[in-house]
């Protein structure tokens, strides 16, 4: 299986790579900078040089071709300005979602925030950027050509994975290791009955593989 990972350099999205190189798909990731691409290969993935903030929808339908999932995990990142949170936590997830129904790919999951809500209030940088997300969740949502999955973990660590997890509807707010977000999003492209799911994912209890089997209802 080819996958296609938007923001392929990222740090969840480089974590998810090596897991999906390790399980023998074919993981490819798209980058802006063409030296992120030895990052990539070490991890077992292609890279694709694209920048999605300023890519047609046919450029990016175009290297979605044959590919068997898309997976967005792009992000404008912390150090950016409101701006940036429309063109890329929304414009590049709208845009990665038009190019993979251009390109027939139904499989499309989102890596989305905790509280993601696109009628979020507030001015600061941090309520746009819920705001982008949330609206970004909404149009995928609204796609019947896609199998999508939003994914919205809690608040971000760089402590080592546990496999242990919390993914429901509603979790409440908690900390998810970044290995354990890149583990789950593996196990959901390998579900696919958890498609038209939107899940809150934390620290928790549950095996990461048992967690994915329960909300799709295995």
């Amino acid at each position: 299986m080819r996958i296609v990972i938007a923001g392929g350099h990222g740090q969840i999205a480089l974590r998810l790579e090596r897991l999906l190189a390790r399980r023998g798909y074919e993981p490819a990731g798209i980058i802006r900078r063409e030296e992120q691409g030895d990052d990539l290969r070490e991890a077992g993935a292609e890279p694709v040089l694209l920048d999605l903030e300023s890519a047609t929808v046919e450029e990016v339908a175009a290297h979605l071709q044959g590919a068997d999932a898309a997976v967005f995990a792009a992000g404008a990142g912390p150090g950016s300005g409101a701006a940036r949170k429309d063109t890329v936590d929304k414009g590049a997830a709208v845009l990665f979602a038009d190019a993979a129904v251009r390109a027939g790919v139904r499989r499309f999951l989102v890596v989305s925030s905790m509280g993601a809500n696109p009628r979020h209030e507030g001015d600061e940088v941090f309520d746009v950027y819920l705001r982008a997300k949330g609206e970004a969740d909404a149009y995928v949502q609204g796609l019947d050509a896609l199998d999508w999955t939003i994914l919205r973990p809690g608040s971000l660590t760089n402590d080592p994975g546990t496999g242990l997890v919390r993914l429901e509807a509603h979790t409440g707010r908690g900390a998810i290791p970044r290995d354990d977000v890149a583990a789950v999003l593996a196990e959901l492209l390998e579900t696919p009955a958890t498609a038209g799911l939107t899940l809150e994912l934390v620290g928790g209890s549950t095996p990461v593989s048992v967690a994915v089997k329960s909300v799709a209802g295995e």
